[in-house]
């Protein structure tokens, strides 16, 4: 070694003697320094502490915590590129500031978030390079389970064609009951309200027949004439929304019978979104800058 400890400065810190020239320095690593304070930052991230509270639990000033964060949100948190294992999958948004959110991609083997970025749109602008992107990476997936987001489902279809669409029985339901009212008066809306209370409650390939067979007898006795009919009020229109939706959902509603890796819905997904938001909502305010470097910690962070 060129160098060899000599003592410590004044101040408690390490010294060293250099064998060369006999020079004394001390040795300062900013990065060092950094890297042993993370601990405050990951605190702030996966926490969601305040930078008072930190400065309580550390001993450090807020001055020092707000450096320390700062520091941490200009670098870039690691890339995961281990996406070709991941062959079952959820993909879900949500809207965190106004018409802009967060996209993600959860492995509904792990129940961990694989990929997701903020500041997206769920339209084909956003979407397609997004779905491009994972393609690049080795992401080759059996199925996915999505929402029923139009342009998802064909660009999911463009990307990898041999793919298993499972469409969420949670939306599927809750939007058919919302167009169906609570307590409809018409005998076509009251009996298709029936049906879409029994989407969650198919287990077996005999329920998915018994519901195919209401669904087609709905359909041959009240379908026909919902779709011939003029009429154009409000209800009447959601009504018709109901019928078109289902008919629909149905080839990509029951592949979860046929793989038990399928998931039925994209509710574990919508949980990670719960608690995302409310760990944000305590650095609300955050720059756009910071808040997209926020979200990409949790991500990497809080994969689950």
């Amino acid at each position: 070694m060129q160098v060899r400890r000599h003592g410590r400065s004044r101040q408690g810190k390490q010294r060293w003697r250099c064998r060369a020239c006999g020079r004394c320095f001390v040795w300062k690593n900013p990065r060092n320094k950094y890297c042993r304070q993370r601990i405050w930052f990951e605190r702030w991230v996966v926490e969601a502490y305040t930078v008072r509270q930190l400065a309580a639990q550390s001993g450090h000033s807020i001055r020092t915590i707000r450096r320390i964060i700062h520091y941490w949100l200009h670098q870039p948190p690691p890339r995961n590129t281990d996406l070709a294992a991941s062959r079952y999958l959820l993909l879900d948004g949500t809207f965190l500031h106004q018409r802009k959110g967060i996209f993600a991609v959860m492995d509904t083997e792990r129940f961990r978030v694989i990929h997701a970025a903020p500041e997206m749109a769920e339209g084909p602008a956003h979407l397609h390079p997004f779905c491009v992107t994972l393609a690049q990476r080795g992401l080759a997936p059996t199925s996915a389970t999505i929402d029923g987001n139009p342009h998802l489902l064909r660009i999911l279809r463009l990307v990898w064609p041999a793919i298993w669409i499972q469409r969420c029985l949670v939306h599927v339901q809750r939007q058919g009951l919302s167009w169906c009212r609570r307590d409809p008066k018409r005998p076509d809306a009251k009996h298709l309200r029936a049906l879409f209370l029994h989407v969650m409650a198919i287990h077996t390939a005999t329920d998915r027949e018994r519901f195919l067979s209401q669904v087609q007898a709905w359909e041959h006795r009240y379908g026909r004439h919902i779709a011939r009919a003029p009429e154009t009020g409000w209800v009447f229109s959601d009504l018709k929304r109901a019928r078109s939706m289902l008919l629909s959902a149905l080839p990509d509603m029951f592949r979860y019978l046929d793989d038990p890796r399928i998931a039925k819905s994209t509710n574990a997904l919508e949980g990670y979104f719960a608690r995302l938001k409310e760990k944000y909502r305590q650095h609300r305010g955050l720059a756009r800058h910071h808040r997209t470097a926020y979200l990409r910690w949790y991500f990497h962070l809080c994969p689950r």
